[in-house]
């Protein structure tokens, strides 16, 4: 069985927001320029993102300092 992966304290974020905002996975992973695959690659802690978090903070309105506290 495989064990199920779970979202980093950066994921969790990401992912409230989204639903904050309304848009989706697919279309946050467009704005920035990247794969839905390489997204969750940086949401579940396998890539560290750091060239696409200030990218995605600024998408989602978010703070890149409190996203680079969580990561």
């Amino acid at each position: 069985m495989r064990k199920k992966r779970e979202l980093t304290p950066v994921g969790k974020v990401v992912k409230k927001r989204l639903i904050e905002v309304g848009i989706t996975h697919r279309q946050l992973a467009q704005k920035i320029g990247t794969s839905e695959q390489y997204l969750n690659s940086i949401l579940f802690g396998a890539r560290s993102g750091r060239n696409y978090l200030p990218k995605i903070a600024r998408v989602l309105d978010l703070d890149l300092e409190s996203l680079k506290v969580s990561a």
